[in-house]
């Protein structure tokens, strides 16, 4: 019942949409998180062995910080439901 109810969520949301026959499969996990909610984790596993290394490291958070002053315009990725 979990699993529908977040799948259909994350339809709704435009954040994830039903494949037939994807290339690669990836399963799906169900956590009980302490506030007795749960939360949907994929196992990436067979997907992270297979996929090519990015040797690229992220940028530096002092640098972002300072490049946006005296901009007006700014962008925020809210990604709390998408880790553990």
């Amino acid at each position: 019942m979990a699993i529908r109810e977040e799948v259909e969520e994350l339809i709704k949301a435009r954040a994830t949409r039903e494949l037939q026959f994807p290339e690669w499969i990836a399963n799906v996990v169900i956590v009980k998180k302490s506030n007795g909610k749960w939360r949907m984790c994929t196992d990436f596993t067979n997907l992270n062995k297979a996929y090519a290394k990015d040797y690229y490291p992220l940028p530096c958070l002092g640098r972002l910080v300072d490049g946006s002053a005296g901009h007006e315009v700014f962008d925020f990725l809210d990604a709390s439901r998408g880790y553990h």
